[in-house]
């Protein structure tokens, strides 16, 4: 499919999740690139959230904020939900392969970008008075893609509800079990690395 035909099927697919979600892995109305692009426009919506919201309603330090780390955080987080959910589907019969998972769930983020990015410049036109607005909206697009999320699980595995609950809880306790795999890997592989380090020394100086 055409990438901007991919792209402008992401608004069928948060406004009528159950086919919007079916159609982009059996019809193929989606693509990985158009995913990946709703991926990248999330994490520059909260970089710019960060960096430009007026200071009314931002907390952050600019001098603390690291748009790198933030930047790999989403991606740590999104990749660790893929894979995650990747392999407990394996197991229980899901209908999806990581392609899928990856496209799905990327469509599913678009609405922090459709609402959040907006609010950077709302942030600038409202007083402290009328920031409930801008909470509620703010909640308004996270609450939204979680509902993505989980319908977007749900028809690319072809689950009933309440099966699709209990593969997204052991989904979220699948990606605490990799990361702690990963900090015990690098911990690790960063033994052996000071290890190693000492011996050459030693070896060196003798």
């Amino acid at each position: 499919m055409l990438y901007g035909k991919s792209l402008k099927y992401v608004f069928h697919v948060i406004f009528h999740p159950a086919d919007g979600f079916w159609d982009l892995k059996r019809e193929k109305r989606g693509s990985l690139a158009a995913a990946l692009t709703f991926v990248a426009l999330t994490i520059v919506t909260l970089a710019l959230e960060k960096l430009d919201t007026a200071f009314l309603f931002n907390d952050n330090r600019l001098s603390k904020v690291n748009v790198m780390i933030d930047a790999f955080t989403v991606l740590l987080v999104f990749g660790l939900w893929c894979v995650a959910n990747w392999c407990t589907t394996s197991l229980m019969d899901g209908k999806g392969r990581m392609k899928d998972i990856i496209i799905a769930m990327g469509y599913a983020l678009f609405p922090v970008a459709l609402i959040r990015l907006p609010l950077v410049l709302v942030s600038y036109c409202i007083t402290a008075e009328e920031g409930t607005f801008y909470y509620v909206f703010g909640f308004i697009a996270y609450a939204w893609a979680a509902v993505l999320v989980f319908a977007g699980t749900m028809m690319t595995h072809e689950y009933s509800f309440w099966k699709n609950v209990f593969t997204c809880i052991i989904t979220v306790l699948g990606m605490g079990i990799l990361m702690f795999i990963g900090l015990l890997f690098f911990n690790v592989i960063s033994e052996i690395i000071v290890f190693v380090t000492t011996i050459y020394k030693e070896i060196r100086f003798r």
